[in-house]
């Protein structure tokens, strides 16, 4: 036993396709395939047949695929699920995967307990005692096999597998070769004879699609095979492909030789028609146990696997489910726990109502295989080299098949399936904040997106960019960690419509050391900017000076996809030694046509975010609206939910009323949130001194917006930033042109 369980002595391709095949023609053939030609006719059976096909054939290949790509561990679909999703998202499929498998044990184990109907006949005409409760044989079989299962493991099963296929083939053999009185040719009626308001087609389709769900059973061998990426692509499409070719004959073979009255109403139609009767309850026994042999080989692998994630909040639980026995390392405490879930499922006894929930979990399953495929052809992952490529467009039909179906099927256990998903989702990344919500493969299919929406806003035509303006800013500060300011402001504008990129400068010379330290500071940065909740794109900058990282930064590709055209500088008020590096760089960043932001801010931080002045003088034509903008833009955080925005216009006084109509109709015509009364004009000569004015009026204001003229930059230098000691945090805009107010 062990040497068959020793790495030179694992499975090879046929256990694969056997453990497939056996449950592909299982129970729903023998109990349920000849109601379901009775119910929708032979067209509707086809049907029946490729519809779910169209789920299991998508699947089949994306498996094939995604396991030509990468080793294939034990847990079979949920390795695959949870290696490419991630552990949170694939440990919640892997629980339902896990469930659907469990569960599968007692719909089999229900279906056999139908083969002895001839006993239970038998025991009541001639002794008179009553075992038509199915349960009668249902316990014990549980039981049996689960004992079987726990103390001689997968060796058993795979020798035992090879029995039942061969009486299973016979089974089908002499079921074709038999003949009834009703036998009939081809005809128009045949396709389509169907009893009058019986099931509808998506009852009858959830009844049997559960037949097609068993092209994957091997899929659960896979820590068991010497070569999974050959076995697996193998076994499984062919038993797919030679287990579709089999239900359509079986469908003419039941359409013609039955009245659908008779199809629906016997549930052993088939033994009235093989050649020898007892055939069929003989091979519905060993299909049946076949498939529960399958299921309960493959349920506590998968179980094994997730334990063995640590998806548990109870260590211990973890320990106990992913221990092993002997060098195999067969799943004996899942398998335990497998057998209980099994047994529960049996005491409940209805065939249709297990196969529905069974029906519901695997479309779960099998579309996100299918949306994995499908996702990957997007991804371009350099590592993605699968020797077996299926379709994107093929992976995409049948992940909207599942969920199409889930929905057509039963809409209250699909909600209830979608229900349970999530709430192992949220449960599971409650327990594990480590792992990262969504993996490796929605970044690459996110980076491609990136890359085409790049592309594309890069070519857009400059004039278009530049009437439909939005701000794309770039913010360079060496101060990140002594004060969020600047962050906080560019968190702000680039919350909803504009683009943000927050580069932290490292002052000094390109080393190991400060080359060390930017990746230390990113990300410091990144994680808080997640905590923010920021849309704020983070990178650092090793410059020599503040000058050549000026240089560099304005030279900068945009990351949104379009040029960067504001750059926002940050000092302190207690900093007014600093204000001079600022000065001498603007006309470098003119030079550039970057529109010019300068942050000054003071102790008080933002105060209570609820207002914003914005003062505008009769030189500030260009900056105007920017400013304007700027302001509405930071309206529209959440933080500022309760802000407002006061406009203080300074004109001389033979403009006053004329700039004051022109003000009320540009914020009534661009439908911006500043009340009529919030607008004041100002006389320039009750000004005086304007620093003065704006000291007086907004010393209470948590944001000050004031305008600079380039010119006045170059003559008036560092006093522009000086002589507001009365006035919180300040924002100075240079508009290199007048934006446009729509």
């Amino acid at each position: 036993m062990q040497r068959l369980f020793s790495e030179k002595n694992k499975f090879g391709t046929a256990p694969v396709f056997l453990t497939a095949i056996s449950t592909i023609l299982g129970a729903i053939m023998f109990l349920r395939f000849g109601y379901a030609v009775g119910s929708v006719g032979f067209a509707g059976a086809v049907a029946i047949i490729l519809i779910g096909h169209l789920v299991t054939v998508p699947t089949a290949m994306a498996i094939a695929e995604i396991a030509t790509n990468q080793k294939v561990e034990g847990g079979g679909e949920y390795y695959i699920i949870s290696r490419s999703f991630g552990l949170t998202i694939g440990s919640a499929i892997g629980i339902a995967l896990y469930l659907s498998q469990a569960i599968s044990v007692a719909f089999y184990i229900i279906a056999f307990a139908q083969a002895f109907e001839p006993v239970i006949e038998y025991a009541w005409t001639q002794f008179g005692i009553s075992l038509h409760d199915k349960r009668w044989f249902s316990i014990p079989t549980v039981l049996l096999l689960g004992l079987l299962m726990l103390y001689r493991g997968a060796a058993l099963g795979m020798k035992a597998l090879y029995v039942v296929v061969g009486v299973l083939a016979v089974s089908i053999i002499m079921f074709f070769m038999g003949e009834t009185g009703y036998q009939t040719g081809f005809n128009f009626e045949m396709m389509t004879n169907t009893i009058s308001g019986h099931d509808n087609f998506f009852y009858v389709f959830a009844i049997c699609f559960p037949a097609f769900t068993g092209m994957t059973a091997g899929v659960g061998l896979s820590g068991d095979l010497k070569d999974p990426k050959k076995s697996i692509p193998l076994g499984t499409l062919a038993a797919t492909g030679f287990g579709m070719v089999v239900y359509i004959f079986i469908a003419w073979k039941l359409a013609v030789s039955a009245t659908p009255q008779e199809l629906v109403s016997d549930q052993m139609i088939m033994s009235k028609i093989a050649v020898w009767w007892p055939i069929i309850p003989i091979g519905l026994a060993c299909a049946t146990i076949s498939s529960a042999i399958g299921s309960i080989l493959v349920a506590p692998r998968t179980l094994q696997a997730i334990a063995g994630d640590d998806i548990s909040p109870s260590r211990h639980l973890n320990y106990w489910l992913k221990k092993g026995r002997g060098h195999s390392r067969e799943p004996f405490n899942a398998t335990l726990v497998t057998i209980v879930v099994a047994f529960i499922f049996v005491i409940i006894g209805d065939v249709n109502f297990v196969a529905e929930i069974i029906t519901m979990f695997f479309m779960v399953t099998y579309g996100t295989l299918c949306l994995i495929s499908f996702l990957q052809h997007f991804a371009a992952d350099p590592s993605y080299r699968p020797a077996f490529r299926s379709r994107w467009y093929i992976s995409l039909v049948g992940s909207l098949m599942c969920l199409w179906l889930m929905f057509r099927i039963n809409t209250p256990y699909a909600f209830l399936s979608v229900f349970i998903m999530v709430g192992l989702y949220f449960a599971i990344r409650y327990q594990r904040k480590d792992q990262a919500a969504l993996a490796h493969i929605f970044q690459g299919v996110i980076f491609q997106l990136s890359r085409t929406i790049q592309v594309f806003l890069q070519k857009a035509s400059k004039e278009n960019i530049e009437k439909q303006w939005r701000p794309s800013i770039v913010c360079v500060s060496s101060a990140s960690f002594e004060r969020f300011a600047a962050f906080d402001l560019l968190k702000w504008i680039s919350h909803r419509y504009g683009f943000g990129t927050y580069i932290h400068l490292i002052e000094g010379l390109l080393s190991r050391q400060t080359n060390e330290e930017a990746r230390q500071c990113q990300k410091r940065l990144i994680k808080l900017a997640d905590q923010s909740h920021s849309n704020v794109f983070i990178d650092t900058l090793i410059s020599p000076s503040f000058t050549s990282a000026v240089a560099q930064i304005i030279q900068l590709p945009g990351i949104s996809g379009k040029e960067n055209n504001l750059i926002l500088l940050e000092l302190s008020k207690k900093e007014p030694e600093k204000i001079g590096r600022i000065v001498e760089n603007y006309p470098l960043m003119r030079a550039a046509e970057f529109d010019i932001c300068t942050l000054v801010s003071s102790s008080r931080g933002f105060g209570y975010k609820q207002e914003i002045h914005i003062w505008i003088t009769s030189s500030d034509y260009a900056n105007a609206n920017l400013m304007i903008l700027l302001g509405y833009i930071i309206l529209g955080h959440p933080e500022w939910n309760d802000g407002h925005i006061k406009i203080f216009a300074v004109y001389p006084e033979a403009d006053m009323e004329k700039r004051k109509e022109q003000l009320e109709e540009k914020i009534l015509a661009g439908r911006l949130p500043i009340a009529p009364g919030n607008v004041k004009v100002i006389s320039q000569k009750e000004v005086g001194n304007i620093k003065g004015i704006i000291n007086e009026t907004s010393a209470e204001a948590d944001l000050t917006v004031v305008g600079m003229r380039s010119e006045f930059i170059s003559d008036s230098g560092e006093e522009l930033f000086t002589g507001y000691d009365k006035v919180g945090s300040m924002l100075f805009v240079n508009s290199t042109h007048e934006k446009e107010i729509k």
